[in-house]
């Protein structure tokens, strides 16, 4: 049981110091893929997403592609963290207008608690404003390592 626990250990310690970086990294690569299909017109949430916000008209996918690059690469470059996960945070809690302006769509019967497929795509961002979360928590800018020692 002790050899369990110092190899318990040493695995915690170690994924203390890749877990935030690796999540960064998965968060930053699916924002880049996510925002270049819109860019390209070739995401399967254009038309959801142009339905969602129809006062903009459809020139606001590729606008919100380019936002979602643009958050991608911060968070895998790793540089004013606190900021990025703030507009991450805005830019998804955003997303869940499509359940007040597309019900039919987000909702089978209109029922909140059966999901469609689009109801689902919307509702996952939960865990990407929780992982957002955890990273500006997790953030410490140069300045501060640099004050501390």
């Amino acid at each position: 049981m002790d050899r369990y626990i110092t190899v318990e250990k040493q695995v915690t310690t170690y994924l203390r110091r890749i877990s935030v970086p690796l999540l960064r990294c998965a968060i930053g690569v699916v924002f880049i893929w996510f925002g270049a299909l819109k860019i390209d017109d070739e995401s399967p949430v254009s038309d959801f997403v142009a339905r969602t916000l129809p006062w903009f008209g459809h020139w606001v996918v590729p606008a919100l592609g380019i936002f979602e690059m643009t958050l991608g690469v911060a968070m895998i470059v790793g540089r004013y963290l606190t900021i990025v996960c703030v507009a991450l945070t805005c830019h998804l809690v955003g997303t869940f207008l499509a359940l007040v302006m597309q019900p039919d769509i987000t909702f089978q019967h209109g029922n909140p608690f059966l999901l469609t497929t689009e109801g689902e795509f919307v509702i996952k961002n939960l865990v990407f404003i929780a992982a957002g979360l955890v990273i500006a928590a997790r953030y410490q800018s140069r300045t501060d390592s640099a004050a501390r020692g």
